[in-house]
């Protein structure tokens, strides 16, 4: 390690390489291990015997165990670093979903599966809180680099379910074995991480712009600009980023149930919107830190909602199953970078502890995501799906307004 004038830890080239390879290790696991289990949640209703009223309120049990304990993460975080937190928390959700894959009864599903929503929505601020740690002693955009690991985590973690579930594996075996395979890899990860606590790089050195959203509020740049309060801007991240989970859940409930209903697609392609909208996403989250650094976080969050809001506008406006698959999977590139975007700027604010920021945006986002599927599906039984899913490109032309609050700091050799 080398120190900068200002005293702060500055990692070597190569320790920073390892810790970025690290975090993406952290991203990996916790996006596989919960997946391992969704292969499985067929065999558990019929073993339990579940009705599907009992089925969704089990299931129901992770995210409301996400949105009581996730606001704790930035206390915690604070306390143990976030590197700590990460790890202990990686085995406490391998932990949770292997006790919910062994479940013998509806309220021990119910209490591991609460468990386990518990300790990843702390896990994600940590992994998330390390990254930006880490992508600020870079320079540059690397966040969106993680988020795009851990999709390719989800489709392993899947896959892998789905082979275990054609083998016959028993869930209790698959579940320990791949819980704690993907442990060891993130307690070996763990020794590349950055050490320190969380401001120990807030010291290093960075061109801030007088129009950046470290250094003010909603009322403008200028000397005054650091007195102002962080809230109006932190809420304005809040629902950028929610206005992206609104997106990629209306691709993940409703997408095959609009496209086989009112447009009378097969299954078989009905399903084919969720891929379009999560394939585009993935793409878009690997080529979003590139254009982040030459274009900077406010353009690419405009030019996002500009294309959620042509792709999906022009769908519902002139439905057919070949534009609303389109459709879906431009708005899965349009939403790309949004998350990430909304947690470097809350995580850079400037009047808020280590780490709230980021607790608050990851929270809220985890209410998006609980309020969307009965607003839309109220909207649907009132009107049509079709009117309901006009919460896309509603959420579309938020993001096109509220961007201005995200960073327009482009990496140093896109500066002019």
């Amino acid at each position: 390690m080398t120190s900068t004038t200002a005293g702060a830890p500055v990692a070597a080239p190569r320790d920073l390489r390892n810790a970025r390879i690290a975090v993406a290790a952290l991203f990996f696991t916790n996006g596989a291990i919960f997946a391992n289990l969704l292969p499985r949640y067929p065999e558990i209703k019929r073993d339990l015997a579940l009705s599907n009223a009992e089925y969704g309120l089990a299931i129901a049990s992770f995210p409301l165990g996400a949105l009581i304990a996730g606001l704790a993460a930035a206390a915690l975080i604070r306390r143990y670093r976030s590197s700590r937190v990460a790890v202990v928390g990686t085995l406490f959700v391998a932990g949770g979903v292997f006790l919910a894959g062994a479940s013998p009864t509806w309220i021990t599903l119910a209490a591991a599966l609460f468990f386990a929503g518990a300790m990843d929505a702390i896990t994600d601020v940590a992994q998330n809180s390390h990254g930006l740690r880490v992508q600020r002693l870079y320079g540059r955009s690397i966040l969106n680099s993680f988020h795009a690991v851990w999709s390719i985590g989800a489709v392993s973690g899947g896959l892998l379910g789905g082979l275990a579930v054609a083998l016959d594996v028993p869930r209790g075996i698959h579940l320990a074995v791949t819980g704690a395979l993907f442990f060891v890899v993130v307690l070996i990860s763990y020794r590349f991480l950055l050490p320190g606590a969380e401001p120990a790089e807030r010291g290093v050195p960075v061109t801030v712009q007088a129009d950046d959203p470290r250094t003010h509020g909603l009322n403008g740049g200028g000397p005054r600009a650091r007195r102002t309060s962080p809230y109006p801007t932190l809420a304005a991240l809040v629902v950028i980023a929610v206005g992206g989970t609104l997106v990629e859940d209306a691709g993940s409930t409703w997408a095959a149930v609009y496209l086989s209903g009112q447009l009378d697609a097969s299954v078989s392609i009905a399903a084919l919107g969720f891929v379009a909208m999560v394939g585009a996403q993935f793409v878009g989250r690997l080529l979003g830190d590139g254009l982040v650094d030459r274009f900077g976080q406010r353009a690419v969050a405009r030019a996002g909602g500009v294309i959620v809001f042509l792709g999906m506008g022009a769908a519902l406006a002139f439905p057919s199953v070949a534009g609303t698959i389109i459709g879906f999977g431009l708005a899965g590139f349009g939403v790309a970078t949004l998350v990430p975007a909304a947690m470097h700027g809350a995580d850079e604010l400037h009047g808020l502890r280590p780490g709230t920021g980021l607790t608050v945006i990851s929270w809220l986002m985890r209410v998006g995501f609980l309020v969307s599927p009965p607003v839309v599906g109220l909207i649907a039984d009132t009107f049509s799906l079709r009117l309901g899913l006009l919460v896309v490109p509603f959420a579309a032309v938020l993001v096109i307004v509220l961007a201005g609050v995200l960073s327009s700091e482009r990496a140093k050799q896109h500066r002019r």
